[in-house]
């Protein structure tokens, strides 16, 4: 089906403006009459413009109709009186907001931006609704039609390829070869040979001519990712390759000309290589020619549900796994975490999650405990696996005794706990140092706390030992040295445990939230869950 702009004759005269300045040979515009709605469209609807803006009578129902198509832009045209409400356009799902009277070229550009976002969605697959996102979106949609250099920056696993596809895919270039290098992962001795192709006996080995990859994307465009990592000597060749357009083969003698956009990737501060010497200055400017900053997953932690929705669907379809989906608690845990892998490790998780947990709900017990105590914890295993219950043993949701995965993984995590605190105490042992006289601060040194204790981590040795006295192992004295510790009493909960470390944290902060989190390595959002729970609000 033809790709069709809607637009809304509720306000006919910019109606009809429009319709003639969006107007292409790949896209068609359609005139929706107030008696029709979006079925009655003859095209595949890419963008709906509502000419009477939030005051024509059928926008939420079009609104409505729009969502449930999918991500279907909209734009709004206002009157003059009609002040901008942000939150209503929001709630309506419109995109952009436009005064009358209109800049007729202002909002036929901005509209095809937005056709050519959605594309790059499609086309790529790239998911996220935050503001980083939407930025990076747009950036791309700006830079894709030109030849220029780019250089896209980014923690490893943000997804810098598919952005380098998208911009390959909405460009001239897009029906020409799109190859993709990892320099990092080439050794130094064959990387030039891989990118610039050697010539029949140029070395050892060589018994015929090859080509390499900048002549296989004669044309198209060649993704460079870690340019970081590339040696010097391949630096000084890349550069004569942007400057020149030619190059020569490993041993050959004649220069060939090419014709290569050249998109680059690093998860490395390139100025810093620079300024040691690690990369050629000359090269780092003719390739920051245009830039891409894709922010790592935790600065846009409101992309994470959709993102895991992506997962699912992709995995469930790809394994023939069932998935139900995840509780409300576990999905809070998963937005909590920092996410270091970012996408990527995300990505690999939800996979284990539908492999190893099919036809049953994930709640926070399934989650691996390095991602459920942010990073503290360890898992042999991405996700609990179920295993085989005891004869006549009683079965949870999973089919499997609903503790058993839990007692196990304790187990293991307290043998791994022994096993470090032996390890430490052997290389104290090996110092020839004796325990003898040293304070509890000087211990702590040397042996991991297994109890939170804000004196113990922050308080520095006293200057002076304190004379022991008859007082100090009164009740009093205990619930003196209680106060800034958590001690561990027959009787309580995790939960008491739970509030009393939050208690101190905020104790010790002077009610700073933020810096409390911080300390109990925990996000800020399950910190304000959690004094909401416990009545800590005071």
């Amino acid at each position: 089906m033809t790709e069709t702009v809607v637009i809304t004759t509720d306000d006919l005269e910019p109606a009809v403006r429009l319709r003639a300045a969006f107007k292409q040979p790949d896209l068609a515009v359609e005139l929706l009459t107030p008696g029709e709605s979006l079925d009655d469209v003859h095209g595949e609807p890419v963008l709906l413009v509502l000419s009477g803006g939030l005051r024509e009578r059928r926008a939420a129902a079009l609104a409505a109709a729009a969502r449930q198509r999918g991500r279907l832009p909209i734009l709004g045209l206002l009157e003059a009186t009609e002040a901008p409400d942000r939150d209503a356009c929001r709630e309506l799902g419109i995109s952009e907001c436009f005064t009358k009277p209109i800049d007729v070229e202002e909002v036929v550009l901005v509209g095809r931006r937005l056709i050519e976002r959605e594309r790059l969605r499609e086309v790529t697959g790239i998911v996220g609704e935050t503001e980083a996102m939407e930025e990076v979106l747009e950036r791309v949609v700006q830079i894709a039609g030109v030849e220029s250099t780019v250089l896209i920056q980014g923690e490893s696993g943000t997804g810098k390829e598919l952005v380098a596809r998208g911009i390959h895919a909405l460009s001239s270039r897009r029906h020409r070869p799109f190859i993709a290098v990892n320099v990092a992962a080439l050794p130094e001795n064959l990387l030039e040979s891989e990118m610039f192709g050697h010539e029949k006996g140029a070395f050892t080995g060589a018994a015929s001519l090859r080509k390499g990859l900048f002549e296989l994307a004669n044309t198209g465009t060649i993704f460079l990712d870690e340019i970081g990592e590339m040696p010097l000597a391949t630096q000084t060749k890349l550069l004569r390759v942007l400057e020149e357009r030619e190059f020569r083969r490993v041993g050959g003698e004649n220069s060939l000309r090419v014709d290569v956009r050249v998109l680059a990737a690093t998860n490395r501060s390139l100025r810093e290589q620079v300024e040691l010497g690690e990369f050629r200055r000359d090269l780092y400017h003719r390739l920051n020619v245009l830039r891409i900053e894709i922010p790592p997953l935790r600065e846009r932690r409101a992309d994470i549900p959709r993102l895991i929705e992506r997962f699912v669907r992709q995995f469930s379809v790809e394994h023939d796994r069932p998935f139900p989906g995840i509780d409300p608690e576990a999905m809070r845990i998963l937005e909590d975490y920092s996410w270091p892998g970012n996408v990527r490790e995300l990505r690999n998780l939800v996979e284990s999650m539908v492999v190893l947990a099919p036809g049953r709900t994930i709640h926070p017990e399934d989650i691996p405990a390095e991602v459920r105590f942010g990073g503290r914890g360890r898992s042999l295993l991405p996700v609990l696996a179920p295993r085989p219950p005891p004869a006549g043993a009683p079965r949870g949701e999973g089919g499997h005794p609903a503790e058993l995965d839990f007692v196990l993984q304790t187990l293991f995590d307290m043998r791994l706990d022994l096993e470090e605190l032996r390890r430490e105490f052997d290389t104290f042992r090996s110092r020839g140092e004796s325990v003898e006289g040293l304070s509890e601060y000087d211990l702590a040194r040397y042996a991991p706390a297994r109890v939170y204790s804000p004196a113990r981590r922050l308080s520095p040795p006293p200057t002076e030992p304190e004379p022991a006295s008859a007082a100090e192992d009164s009740p009093a004295a205990v619930d003196a040295a209680d106060a800034d510790a958590i001690v561990f009493r027959e009787g309580m909960t995790m939960q008491e445990l739970e509030r009393r470390a939050i208690e101190l944290a905020l104790k010790r902060f002077g009610g700073n939230r933020r810096k409390a989190a911080e300390a109990l390595e925990i996000g800020e959002r399950t910190l304000y869950r959690k004094i909401k729970e416990y009545g800590l609000e005071a």
